[in-house]
């Protein structure tokens, strides 16, 4: 189904989003191995490049720029090198009636598409060229979803989200039990893959594409998973990855969210007190601290050698050494 948002703003004809005066910001980088000097030089810093957001989330590079969602503004941002405001490039992003909120995680697909997790639409969403939406995945066996939070596309096309409650509006219940993972394909097949964790979050692939990682956000027990991911889609073996629950402390605010994989197997998470940079093997060799709840981070730049960091109302930088996958 074809649904036109109410603004689709142009680059030519963006609305800056305030913010000066930007607001104090006081982040650090923590070494807990020498091996972060190889993924994250000794010198590096923490840029701030935007501020005043009400939740950023969902950031992704698309274009020589990079993107991200305002999930209770109901919009999508972009930020691009030289800019000193983020820009209004979508509104609505996923509420279509603006009574839910908006889009959460962003993916760009191997045509340049802009791939959108809906809360309000509680659907998969891609942005077409003139503006409308197509439904790529709204029910599992004639359910709606919850609300689709985040996601990743394997290279073979098929797109594997996440499903908590978060984006629910106000007295709507849920129509599924469980807080699912699921896939769905080229050709429109949706499939559950996972459905015991509560609250699965982040979302990433290995670099083989075998290995599934799962972000779980529970307040009580935030973790990273990860499955054995079969041929036929299906995840096997699944087994808490990083434990980040004894992480959490006043000073640490957040739990385990968005997620980002380098091209050696590195998983970078949001996690209590920021990003956490946790090898392959499962050992924390660092973090990113920001001060703030940090919702997801994504590469970018020109060889994919920066991370972009959505903090709270913060749109943060660190470049580095390691480049996405």
């Amino acid at each position: 189904m074809l649904l036109r948002p109410l603004f689709l703003l142009l680059a030519t004809s963006l609305a800056a989003f305030a913010v000066d005066p930007i607001p104090t910001f006081h982040g650090s980088i923590e070494r807990l191995d020498p091996t972060l000097d190889a993924l994250i030089a000794p010198d590096a810093k923490i840029e701030v490049l935007a501020s005043g957001f009400d939740w950023s989330e969902g950031p992704v590079w698309r274009d020589g720029g990079l993107v991200f969602s305002d999930v209770p503004e109901n919009t999508v941002f972009g930020w691009n090198e030289g800019d000193t405001a983020a820009k209004v490039v979508l509104k609505p992003s996923g509420s279509l009636s603006g009574e839910g909120q908006g889009s959460n995680g962003l993916q760009v697909d191997a045509q340049g598409n802009l791939i959108l997790c809906q809360h309000g639409e509680r659907r998969i969403a891609r942005l077409e060229k003139d503006g409308t939406f197509t439904s790529l995945a709204d029910k599992y066996e004639g359910k709606r979803f919850n609300s689709p939070n985040d996601l990743v596309i394997a290279k073979s096309g098929t797109i594997f989200f996440t499903d908590p409650p978060y984006g629910l509006k106000k007295g709507e219940a849920p129509e599924f039990p469980q807080h699912g993972v699921y896939s769905v394909t080229p050709a429109g097949k949706v499939s559950l893959v996972i459905s015991d964790i509560r609250f699965p979050n982040g979302i990433a692939l290995s670099p083989d594409q075998k290995t599934l990682y799962i972000a779980v956000s529970d307040p009580k027990n935030t973790r990273v998973m990860a499955y054995d991911l079969q041929d036929d889609g299906t995840a096997k073996n699944g087994r808490v990855f990083f434990d980040a629950q004894p992480l959490k402390s006043a000073e640490r605010k957040g739990g385990c969210d968005g997620m980002k994989v380098d091209t050696h197997g590195n998983i970078w998470t949001t996690g209590p007190g920021g990003v956490l940079i946790i090898s392959k093997d499962g050992k924390h060799l660092g973090s990113i601290l920001t001060g703030q709840a940090t919702a997801n981070c994504a590469f970018g730049g020109a060889d994919h050698s920066t991370l972009y960091i959505t903090a709270d109302m913060f749109l943060l930088r660190v470049k580095t050494l390691s480049k996405g996958e």
